[in-house]
């Protein structure tokens, strides 16, 4: 891609002629690290991967895919709430939270790591989010509802946590006990 098409939206289109990446799931060692910050030598390989990134996440089908999710154990993430005749993707290269709200919001949440299971998860309702676009440029913006839950939720992977860290310990292991049985099947 040139710099002209340095977009996520370019990014998110190229992903209909990508094979998608694998997804991991527990009990991959990636998926419990904190990944590392990206670093400007790393745009190229990041760039490479964005589509078959992409191609994973619409395949799955979700709405959120970190880095370490595919192997890589790096800051970046992906997140679209847009339909597939409506894509709105974003690319979130090293993002950090500013600011969250007090109020609180509980949605249900599932993760492509963890194939059909699913909780409700307390989260902050808002946050503001700082990170570095696919070409450069230091972007700030507000989200709420669903949008906040899923980055916050996709930040989580990038501290190394699943969604299930935020249950009781009762209700963690039950459902990565599932997912094992799950896994085993397939």
């Amino acid at each position: 891609m040139t710099d002209a098409t340095l977009t996520n939206a370019a990014f998110a289109a190229a992903a209909a002629q990508a094979a998608p990446l694998e997804i991991l799931t527990p009990p991959h060692p990636v998926l419990r690290q904190k990944a590392r910050p990206v670093r400007p030598e790393d745009m190229s390989d990041i760039r490479a991967v964005l589509p078959g990134m992409f191609a994973a996440m619409y395949a799955a089908p979700g709405i959120g895919l970190a880095a370490p999710q595919v192997g890589i154990s790096q800051r970046f993430l992906l997140v679209d709430l847009g339909e597939k005749d409506a894509r709105d993707p974003l690319i979130m290269i090293n993002p950090e939270i500013i600011r969250e709200t007090s109020a609180m919001n509980v949605h249900e949440e599932g993760c492509l790591s963890l194939p059909n299971q699913y909780a409700e998860v307390a989260r902050p309702e808002g946050v503001r989010v700082r990170w570095t676009g696919i070409d450069g440029a230091t972007i700030e913006r507000d989200a709420s509802g669903l949008l906040a839950t899923c980055i916050q939720h996709e930040m989580d992977h990038l501290e190394g946590v699943l969604f299930v860290d935020h249950l009781s310990n009762l209700r963690r292991n039950m459902i990565l006990r599932r997912l094992a049985k799950e896994l085993k099947r397939t």
